[in-house]
Order: structure tokens, then sequence, then C-alpha cells
């Protein structure tokens, strides 16, 4: 019997490599796999549709599944990051706390950014920050537009400048974008992080009740799912099976050119437990729906979805064992 031939967009990530090099494939199906930076990945899929199966934004689906889109998700979930290293604030504005935002101008990639819808909700929710007093200022159009809520005050910065250079000549206040400013990686006296001890916070933060935040889902054309919708199983499988392979891989620290890596990876089972990268929906239903809540009061959805109904329903299917 002849394979499925489908091609998948994704990240270069080590728990990906194995699908990626062609070490795995899912059964009955042959992946023609394709790299690319999450930006150009998001918005070809998003505008175009251009690949079968796609590693996307999850807050990019989201909207353009309340819009009616041509795939659906599998809970297969590939890129996580805690963001409260790329909260960035202008120095000597007053801003000692994240609360001290509340009225500022502050920068975003776009509204419907993961990384920036995560940072808007883990203010509002832990740090008393007040999303209706700030001045947002998006650097790039939407990839599938809509009607922000009526509440939110959303500028775009002009073409031919950043939001790095406003936050260096005192037009913004601060910055939430998803990746770390040159500014900071130049180490410019003019800004500084929110959080000077990022990973302090954020381990708090999740103790407290938080997430480790969920950017990227996957997701499969229709017109496949509903031909051949034995795939959706088939891919969840190929997906957790790549991890698991890195898993394996990462416990041998000739693996890593890291120093402290075994303290590390201990540090990381403490706190995490031994799968921090959960593919599955009841480890991730509390974080879903979160960020369903967050894109609903903020406009950027009109229906309010329960978590499963993001899934491909044969997709979410606990498979049987014999004992």
């Amino acid at each position: 019997m002849a394979k499925l031939h489908l091609t998948l967009a994704c990240g270069d990530y080590d728990f990906l490599r194995p699908l990626i090099n062609g070490e795995i494939q899912p059964q009955g199906i042959e992946l023609n796999v394709l790299t690319m930076p999450s930006p150009e990945r998001h918005g070809r899929m998003l505008r175009h549709q251009e690949f079968d199966v796609c590693e996307l934004s999850l807050v990019g689906y989201l909207v353009s599944r309340d819009q009616g889109c041509g795939y659906n998700a599998i809970p297969v979930f590939p890129h996580r990051r805690f963001r409260h290293s790329y909260m960035v604030k202008r120095t000597g504005c007053g801003i000692d706390k994240p609360s001290d935002l509340n009225g500022k101008r502050v920068a975003l990639d776009t509204l419907q950014n993961s990384a920036g819808l995560w940072m808007r909700g883990i203010l509002q929710d832990h740090y008393g920050v007040d999303l209706k007093s700030i001045e947002w200022w998006c650097q790039e159009e939407e990839d599938i537009s809509f009607e922000p809520a009526k509440w939110m005050k959303v500028k775009r910065v002009s073409q031919g400048k950043n939001v790095d250079r406003m936050l260096l000549d005192g037009e913004l206040e601060a910055s939430l974008y998803p990746e770390t400013l040159p500014s900071i990686r130049s180490g410019n006296p003019k800004v500084a992080l929110l959080f000077p001890d990022p990973k302090k916070a954020e381990i708090e933060y999740y103790r407290n009740g938080g997430f480790f935040p969920i950017m990227h889902t996957v997701v499969v054309k229709n017109e496949i799912l509903e031909r051949h919708p034995w795939a959706a199983i088939s891919l969840v499988q190929a997906f957790q099976k790549a991890k698991e392979i890195c898993y394996a891989r990462n416990s041998d620290p000739r693996s890593f050119a890291l120093v402290w890596v075994q303290d590390l990876i201990r540090e990381q089972r403490e706190i995490f437990g031994p799968d921090p990268w959960p593919y599955n929906l009841e480890d991730n239903r509390k974080a879903l729906e979160a960020v369903i809540r967050y894109e609903f009061e903020q406009g950027m959805i009109k229906q309010k979805p329960k978590a499963e109904e993001l899934f491909f329903p044969p997709s979410l299917q606990r498979i049987q064992h014999y004992v």
C-alpha cells in the first residue's frame, strides 16, 4: 500500500530532529520536512495554507479557527517558553515593578503573537497590570486580521521605524517582544529587564499557579483529515516517539557541550517532573483554557471554545494496549 506523502513545516528543535532527519516516520506516512523560522512558517500557513502539516502559533491558530480556517490541530505542542526574560523596560522612566507599566506605551510584535499574548495575560493575572490602561504599539501587521476589543488602545509603528529604536529614543516605555531585543543583547544601559532575575520569577510564577507557556501547536489540513482520519494518530505518535528519542539522548551528558548539563537536567526534573512537554489534552487543559480566555477577553476571537474543541477528535483518543 502506498504511503501518504505530506509536507511538514516546523522548527529545527532537538526533539523534532528524528522526524526532520527521517530517523522515524509516522506509520503510513512519508514526510517531506521543511524547517524554517517561526515568522515565515506562521505567515505562510495563516495567509496561504501552504503546508499539509504545520507547527503553528497557538494564538494564530485560534484566531484563524474562529474565522473558519481549513485546518485542525492535534495535541502536539513543539514549542513552549517562559517569557519573563523578554519583558523589557526603559531605564529612568518610572518603572520599578510590573504594575508600573500601567498607563505606559508598550511595544509588541503583533497582538496575535503567542509570546505577546502570554506576557499580557501573565502580567494581568499575576502582577496587577491593567491592560486597559496601556497604549500598545505593534511592529508588524497581523497575519489574520481581526477587530480587537474596544478597550484596547492599539497603534502601529510607522514604516521605517522599529520598537527597539523607539524604546531607546524615549518614544516607548517598555516592550513585550518575542525575541531578545538588540539593545538588550548589546547591554545598552538605556534598557533593562523588567524582572532582574527572570529565571527566579518564572519558577515562582509556575509554582504559584502559572504554566510553562505553550507557544505552538501542530495543525493538519482538513482535506487530509477528512480523507485519512487515521493520519492524526499516526502523526501524534510520531511526534511523541521523536521526543522520547530526544529524551534518551539527553540522558547522556556526552550529547551536550554544557559543563553543568546534569545539574540543569536534575533541576528541570525537580520542578517539572519527567516530561515538561506533554503531548495530550488533559495535561495542557488549564494552559489552553488560559489562552482561550486571554484571546476572548482581548477580542481576538468572538467565540469561546472548550479546550477539546480545538483538536481533531480522533487525535485525542487514548490508544488501548494489552497488559
